[in-house]
């Protein structure tokens, strides 16, 4: 190299001259100097021929020397199949809600139950004041007493021949209509007492004790958690890629719990104010881990692609003008491959254009590489 920049300077002294005499045979015209410029750059380009020429020969008779090749890991390239996946927010609603109410009406004499309490179906809930009708009861039950005992008289004197028919049946009649009475009164009482129509949990107090409550008055309502689904509202775009019956992922953000169920429900109908549709997805309380109003994350197959090749999204890199590309193996040089790119989920990215199958791809330690470098594939984790 010396050799070379040594003959280079001597050849620049010859053709220029040196600067003190270069100096002194500078013409003073514009035509002179312009002729002296003209003669320099053909003397210039010259010289770069014959630089390029020398550069030649050294490297065609220099040893060649060894160039450092840089460990990488590698992928042989394959069609796979392609799923992308669609996330829509849901929440968890209770198929079936019921309100224990009061038939009759009353003022609220007790209240047994708390809301977030386990009830029964059938089970006591609250009791209402009808004081009022159970005195009509004793009332009743007191003159039921006295008609008997004038029915049995009059039904002895008939027997006997004795008083007329009319009394006869105007006492057997009062007994029938005080017993129809009082069994009216007796079932009227007895819905004093509110059930609990469906088994579930008290999700909300609507009245407190000593409340009036109305007949048909909702006291609390009671939420069935065993009977569970998930709503979500899906924009219209999805209606190709959600069927009755596809099998969808779960997750539930605030339990960090991630379930998989079916579709149980597609909306025959969209909503115009948001172009949505709604899908349901039946489900159980999990333990009582879900509660109504629950957020939920319901993640779904938007589209598949079959037969395409994929790679992961972080072996790709960008030049400035915004092509795409990743290295290969090339008999042990990298080499660039410029790619077109597809759909890309959370995991890989669809090639379209640039990578073939068979076609070794540089994975990892390839962040540095130039085109053409040396490269050494590590198999060091391969068997």
């Amino acid at each position: 190299m010396k050799n070379i920049l040594f003959l280079l300077t001597t050849l620049i002294i010859i053709s220029c001259g040196s600067p003190q005499s270069t100096t002194k045979e500078l013409p003073t015209d514009l035509e002179g100097l312009r002729t002296l410029l003209s003669e320099k750059k053909t003397e210039m380009r010259t010289l770069t021929n014959e630089i390029k020429e020398l550069n030649a020969k050294v490297d065609k008779l220099a040893p060649p020397s060894k160039k450092k090749k840089t460990n990488v890991k590698s992928a042989i390239v394959a069609t796979s199949t392609f799923q992308s996946k669609a996330k829509i927010q849901g929440a968890v609603m209770s198929d079936k809600f019921a309100s224990a109410t009061s038939e009759t009406g009353g003022r609220i004499t007790s209240l047994l139950v708390d809301e977030g309490d386990f009830v029964s179906q059938g089970q006591l809930i609250a009791t209402v004041d009808l004081s009022t009708i159970e005195n009509q009861k004793t009332e009743i039950q007191t003159s039921l007493s006295l008609a008997k005992n004038v029915f049995e008289r009059q039904e002895r004197l008939w027997k006997q021949n004795i008083g007329s028919e009319l009394q006869y049946l105007e006492a057997k009649n009062t007994v029938e209509r005080l017993e129809k009475s009082l069994t009216t009164i007796q079932s009227t009482i007895a819905k004093k007492n509110v059930t609990a129509p469906i088994t579930g949990v008290i999700d909300r107090k609507i009245l407190s004790q000593g409340e009036l409550a109305g007949p048909g008055v909702p006291i609390v309502q009671i939420l069935n958690t065993n009977s569970l689904k998930i709503v979500a509202d899906v924009p219209e775009t999805y209606l190709t890629s959600t069927k009755r019956g596809q099998s969808v992922d779960i997750y539930f953000p605030a339990l960090d719990k991630k379930i998989t169920k079916k579709i149980s429900m597609v909306g025959r109908s969209i909503d115009p104010s948001n172009r949505t549709y709604k899908v349901e997805i039946n489900t159980s309380s999990l333990g009582n881990s879900l509660k109504p109003n629950l957020l939920a994350e319901v993640e779904f197959v938007e589209q598949t692609l079959k037969n395409v090749i994929v790679i992961s999204p972080s072996i790709i890199k960008d030049e400035v003008s915004g092509k795409k590309y990743v290295f290969t193996n090339n008999d042990g040089k990298a080499r660039k491959n410029y790619i077109e790119t597809g759909e890309s989920n959370d995991e890989n990215i669809v090639i379209l254009s640039g990578l073939e199958a068979g076609q070794e791809v540089i994975t990892e330690g390839g962040f540095l590489l130039t085109d053409g470098d040396l490269i050494n594939i590590d198999k060091s984790e391969e068997e």
